[in-house]
């Protein structure tokens, strides 16, 4: 079962898993990332780093299953693994929020590719 909630329920309903995902990702790596930034241990320079571009990468996923692009697949497929990046990384630290950055983004990351394995048969 999934934690992902739905929070709208107005996009794109070929995607709407997909798109949740995304987009709770995305709010998971940018609060995670700050985060880390305040805690001010340059050993969590990568996290930041990873974070925020996890973030960017998620949105702009998010972005083309709500426009329906014909390059929707190919930017999952790619989010799936800019996720399981991220979570390796978070998995690497101690903080309950890095924790659950982690959780999100494997979570992310296995929709994703559920979804692109849909989009090829």
């Amino acid at each position: 079962m999934s934690s992902i909630t739905n929070t709208s329920s107005f996009h794109n309903p070929k995607y709407a898993e997909c798109i949740e995902a995304c987009n709770h990702c995305a709010n998971s790596c940018d609060y995670c990332g700050t985060l880390c930034l305040r805690d001010a241990n340059y050993t969590l320079v990568e996290c930041v780093e990873l974070c925020f571009y996890c973030a960017d990468v998620c949105r702009f996923a998010s972005k083309h299953m709500c426009r329906d692009s014909n390059r929707a697949k190919e930017f999952c497929d790619y989010c799936a693994k800019v996720c399981e990046d991220c979570s390796e990384e978070c998995d690497e630290h101690d903080m309950d929020h890095c924790k659950q950055c982690a959780k999100v983004c494997r979570e992310c990351s296995k929709i994703c590719k559920e979804m692109v394995a849909k989009q090829r048969k």
